[in-house]
């Protein structure tokens, strides 16, 4: 066995080999793989081996489209069979929002190149005759959907990591991981110690015990899932006569999937009295056990079933296959390096391994040889999660993600497992008040305030909700008189050192400001994607203040930490600096009212210490709201007295609390784009507008210089652009496409009400060359073309005046 290697990657399931693929076709050839039994000891050989495309979030769909397209590629190389039917697939919809998602899902599908189509009841009998389809509505079908062989695949990825000089080591047990100083790693295992100068966790069931042997905590959890083979069914023998295999059916009410298996069904079940498995831990002789037989608690799915696939009811059991698979709190991967930890990657919770893992294998592979990924990996990067989150946090979220794994996915929907988690100091001060509340990276954050008999919650739709009246109100009161919210939903960072202007110029594209004066900046990544949307504080020479996406705390964090120059400390002070947002023309009467310093020659841009009250305080002259207004930040124990000066003095002025809702309703007055949706790594500072801040005239070599001066010389191909909708009674929420005649050329990246204006707004991106306030675009919302006409000035205080004055 090898006792030196540049990758050790441990776990032999179909991740784990997808990785070890990956890495030698971008030609990294001394890696090795380390399976502690045979391969596909764990999740991977009892899978029912579907795959398909379907996806909520756009990248991580494209990202499934290229692992089932992979399987050939995979055959070719190896001469290996994968066992692929391509068979298609249908997912039904028996109510109007069931459609709804299909229809958004359709949409999306244009712009990304995938061949979907929305299909009627009538078809539906066509394509999957198996399927009773009183009170269906429809279905999207996808041409793309099938299934595999497990292990046929996994090992013909393991050939062709072989083929590229890869070595694979069965029956090798890993006992400990220990870090050395330089911060390459020894991996002792049963047949001695192997130094790597990188790890990837691709331990599956026993990711969580891999991790601990390093001291991470990976926030995921077994579940226990059952699928059942039918004897041969009349009906699949007669199309099986004919030539014809039986598509793939996903029914969501049922909570089901159902292929073809010989001539018989395979059908699997989501349901609700599931159970997690191995919550203290998964034992180390678990490996192609399965679980025993557990008819109860799909007892009601099987009922259902055989009224939507009355065939199951003509053929008997032939197998039950129940065994364990590993989901994190959200349903997707956790994939990239682990914060904190140097040269540890993760490649661990793939559910759908035969979905997802050809993509996540590639993403990781880009991430460790050529350092970023060629598209957002936002949706699986194990970054999403911080410190913060445990085992008691992760288990009933994972819980409530099976339970809802086949529930319509709505825009603005706030799943309550585990919930409330982590708040603020005025969380009780704000639930009294009427706060609806949402979440972010595990924290409350207001949504909206109801008032009198409105419910406290908001119903999730795909149309305007019950949020709209309250969101209008806040609104008013923002641009009408003065609005209140908390600026806890910002990261927050403290850069100290003699270096730190250095530091912040190499690693900030923007001017960084002199002490007293705050600018915004992009942080860009080496080939000039955007990985970061900041505002730099100074606040004296070796003093700085960073905010930018509370979400992406750990994100930033961990590419601070790999960039960090000597003698430079950066501080995560997230959850210990907070504050308020004011915001409206009476903004300066307000604050004035609570100091005695003199604060009206604040400037646009400017930042001061200020006592307000009797809490000493940074207030920045700025607001995303687009108004006159000013961030006011002060330590966590000041907050409630903070509060207590701010709304007492308000009151005579209209003061009223806003919430989330609210803010992202007046940024869209100001065609303000919003991180993660016009601001991501999928995206150049060029296209997005954000060009604008950096500063090509200072004299450093910032990260993404060359790729942003080319991007800049080049000029982009597409930009964003502001679109008024003539919706109906629904709003652009993302990815919707932009139409011109019969051709989609562009899709959204945000959208709402502008309840200032009165008008529904869209945010996406155009051809640089179709950019003309004349183009007769529309914007598909929910299967309807909605005539979108190009703006050409912001909505709400075009010159400026107020947010500046």
């Amino acid at each position: 066995m090898k006792t030196t290697t540049r990758v050790c990657v441990i776990g032999g399931g179909v991740v784990g080999c997808s990785v070890l693929y990956h890495l030698t076709k971008l030609g990294w050839s001394d890696v090795m793989l380390l399976e502690r039994s045979e391969l596909t000891s764990g999740s991977t050989w009892h899978a029912a081996g579907g795959f398909h495309t379907l996806n909520g979030d756009t990248n991580m769909a494209a990202l499934q489209g290229y692992t089932i397209k992979l399987y050939k590629e995979l055959e070719e190389i190896t001469g290996m069979s994968c066992g692929l039917h391509h068979v298609g697939g249908v997912t039904l919809a028996d109510n109007q929002d069931r459609f709804d998602m299909l229809v958004a899902e359709r949409a999306k599908h244009r712009f990304m190149g995938l061949e979907t189509e929305i299909v009627g009841p009538e078809e539906i009998k066509k394509i999957a005759p198996v399927t009773n389809t009183d009170g269906i509505i429809g279905a999207l079908y996808d041409p793309l959907d099938g299934h595999l062989d497990p292990s046929g695949t996994t090992h013909a990825y393991a050939k062709a990591a072989r083929m590229g000089g890869a070595t694979i080591e069965i029956h090798t047990k890993v006992l400990e991981t220990n870090q050395r100083a330089d911060g390459t790693w020894d991996v002792v295992t049963n047949k001695g110690t192997i130094h790597a100068e990188h790890i990837v966790n691709a331990g599956g069931l026993w990711a969580r015990e891999v991790g601990a042997m390093a001291g991470i905590y990976f926030p995921l959890h077994p579940m226990e899932h059952q699928y059942i083979v039918t004897d041969d069914v009349p009906m699949i023998q007669e199309m099986m006569a004919n030539g014809i295999e039986h598509p793939h059916v996903m029914d969501p009410a049922g909570e089901s999937y159902l292929r073809q298996e010989g001539q018989g069904l395979c059908i699997g079940f989501y349901e609700q009295p599931c159970r997690p498995w191995a919550v203290d831990g998964t034992p180390w002789d678990f490996g192609h056990e399965l679980l025993p037989d557990d008819f109860d608690k799909i007892e009601d799915s099987i009922e259902f079933a055989y009224k939507r696939f009355p065939a199951l009811a003509e053929s008997g059991v032939k197998s039950v296959i129940h065994g364990p698979f590993t989901f994190a709190p959200d349903g997707n991967p956790l994939v990239g390096p682990v914060p904190g930890v140097r040269n540890y990657w993760s490649a661990c919770a793939v559910m759908a391994g035969f979905s997802q893992g050809g993509g996540v294998g590639l993403m990781l592979a880009q991430w460790m040889v050529e350092g970023e990924c060629e598209r957002d990996t936002s949706a699986m990067d194990c970054a999403r999660y911080g410190d913060w989150i445990t085992p008691g946090y992760t288990r009933p979220k994972v819980i409530e993600n099976y339970q809802k794994r086949f529930s319509v996915a709505y825009p603005n929907e706030e799943l309550p497992a585990a919930r409330p988690f982590r708040t603020t100091p005025m969380y009780d001060i704000f639930t009294e008040m009427g706060a609806v509340w949402g979440h972010q990276y595990g924290l409350e954050v207001v949504n909206y305030f109801a008032e009198g008999d409105e419910p406290r919650f908001e119903t999730p739709s795909f149309r305007r909700s019950n949020a709209f009246d309250a969101t209008a109100r806040e609104v008013k009161a923002v641009r009408e008189a003065v609005g209140i919210n908390e600026v806890h939903n910002f990261g927050k960072y403290i850069v100290n050192g003699q270096g730190a202007r250095a530091w912040l110029d190499r690693i900030m594209a923007g001017r960084v400001p002199q002490p007293g004066r705050l600018s915004l900046t992009p942080m860009l990544s080496p080939k000039g994607r955007l990985i970061g949307d900041f505002t730099i504080s100074c606040l004296t020479e070796t003093e700085f203040q960073l905010t930018a996406s509370y979400g992406s705390q750990a994100y930033h964090m961990r590419w601070f930490l790999q960039n960090l120059d000597e003698g430079v400390t950066i501080d995560n002070v997230s959850d210990t600096r907070n504050g308020f947002q004011i915001a409206g023309p009476k903004a300066r009467d307000v604050l004035q009212a609570c100091t005695r310093q003199d604060i009206s020659d604040m400037r646009f841009m400017d930042i001061r210490r200020v006592t307000v009250g009797m809490v000493d305080c940074l207030i920045q002259r700025v607001s995303y709201t687009g108004d006159l207004g000013y961030e006011i930040y002060c330590d966590l124990p000041s907050q409630r007295a903070l509060w207590d000066v701010l709304w007492t003095a308000g009151q005579p002025h209209g003061m009223k609390p806003f919430g989330m809702r609210a803010m992202m309703s007046l940024r869209l007055d100001k065609s303000f784009g919003s991180w993660l949706s016009e601001f991501s790594p999928d995206y150049t500072a060029a296209e997005t507008g954000l060009d604008r801040f950096i500063s090509f005239k200072k004299n450093v070599e910032f990260i993404g210089r060359a790729a942003a001066e080319e991007h800049k010389t080049q000029g982009p191909t597409r930009k964003l652009c502001t679109f008024e909708v003539d919706a109906d009674d629904a709003d652009v929420n993302a990815y919707e496409p932009i139409w011109v005649g019969d051709e989609v050329v562009g899709f959204c990246t945000s959208g709402g009400y502008s309840h200032y204006a009165g008008k529904s707004i869209a945010i996406g991106f155009l051809p640089v060359d179709m950019i003309d306030p004349s183009i007769n675009a529309e914007i598909e919302i929910l299967g309807s073309r909605r005539k979108a006409t190009l703006l050409t000035d912001v909505l709400f205080d075009a010159d400026g005046a107020r947010m500046r004055g």
